[in-house]
């Protein structure tokens, strides 16, 4: 268990390592292409400023594999991990084993450096040495030639397997997969079950599979929009559904929900979990799978509704987002019962206490 809870302690610490370059990568992609611009075939010839953002990002989604690679064994080994881990990272991007190679590669390199570390006994001279140059170049010589010519093959298989099998899909099998992956994003606001999603996501965006990562950011903002559709209904209709701390909370969820932070929900979950997660789990599955089949996709990451420009089809996107949050926010309202009667607030207002009878003796 406790070997688990590291595992995953070593991806999230990557993936945290990871994701500013993905955002700044996406986001100079999309204002190059915004703008006109387009990837430069020869550096030697002139080009255009548009030109040179998309290029830019470009190169910073090669570093991704190299970058996932080197913090996972970064976060096992410490820095004598940080060199060898890049170079996986730099085989995987080379055989084309993309992110899921990096990943692998940084859990082996990390796990054999820290192995020679502890177990690599060398003269007195050469210790000095170790972290630097001696552990750094029998970690890579190893690791490399096993990713090489032993690792490398089966992960490429399954990279081009899995995405020849995602481009290949139509229709109704486009909506299922976009169903589950917005089903599982939306989940648990942010816990492990979204965590899961978003890294599935981030993988197949660095093998330019753009869908998923709309679907991703779709699901993220369905629950908070979706609940704060259904506090609009409730005074439309002059139905109560929440209390009056549940509205404060609804009113800090819904901005954050904009900037694609789900963890505002959490506090309105949390007083009627089944409903809340199963009416945003619903939503986000249905405006998944319809982000996926009408082939949505996203360039970056992260960033809510400032980078849906940025998007391949922003309307569609729009459009998917509303049928999720308008299935989220129908189903709160339908579901929810009213609230029972509050607890008035007393905090301006408490019972003054007398302390006046309380002696203290020695």
């Amino acid at each position: 268990m406790l070997k688990k809870m590291q595992v995953k302690k070593h991806a999230l610490t990557a993936i945290s390592y990871m994701l500013p370059l993905v955002v700044a990568s996406g986001l100079l992609i999309a204002i190059g292409n915004l703008t006109g611009g387009s990837v430069i075939e020869d550096y030697k010839a002139s080009f255009d400023i548009p030109s040179a953002l998309v290029s830019l990002g470009v190169l910073g989604m090669g570093l991704l594999a190299p970058v996932i690679s080197g913090a996972i064994a970064y976060s096992i080994a410490d820095r004598p991990g940080i060199a060898p881990g890049l170079l996986m990272g730099l085989i995987a991007n080379a055989i084309g084993a993309g992110f899921l190679g990096g990943m692998l590669g940084g859990f082996i390199v990390g796990y054999f450096v820290l192995f020679l570390r502890k177990n690599l006994k060398v003269p007195k001279w050469a210790e000095g040495l170790m972290p630097m140059m001696i552990i750094p170049l029998i970690s890579s010589l190893v690791i490399g030639l096993l990713m090489f010519f032993v690792l490398g093959v089966p992960i490429v298989w399954a990279t081009e397997g899995l995405t020849s099998f995602l481009t290949s899909m139509q229709g109704s099998m486009r909506f299922v997969f976009g169903a589950i992956l917005g089903g599982m994003a939306a989940f648990d606001f942010g816990g492990p079950v979204n965590k899961v999603a978003s890294l599935f996501a981030d993988g197949l965006l660095l093998e330019g599979i753009y869908e998923p990562e709309a679907v991703k950011i779709l699901a993220s903002m369905v629950p908070p929009f979706g609940v704060a559709i259904s506090w609009g209904l409730s005074k439309l209709f002059q139905k109560k559904r929440y209390t009056k701390s549940e509205e404060d909370n609804i009113k800090i969820a819904l901005p954050m929900g904009i900037c694609m932070i789900t963890e505002g929900v959490i506090p309105i979950a949390a007083v009627d979990i089944v409903r809340v997660v199963a009416s945003c789990t619903i939503g986000a599955a249905v405006g998944g799978g319809f982000s996926m089949m009408w082939g949505v996709g996203s360039p970056v990451p992260s960033g809510g509704m400032f980078i849906v420009p940025a998007m391949t089809h922003p309307i569609l996107f729009c459009v998917a987002l509303l049928i999720g949050s308008l299935i989220t926010g129908v189903m709160l309202f339908l579901w929810k019962k009213e609230p029972a009667a509050e607890i008035e607030e007393t905090s301006s207002e408490e019972e003054e206490v007398d302390l006046s009878d309380v002696k203290i003796t020695f």
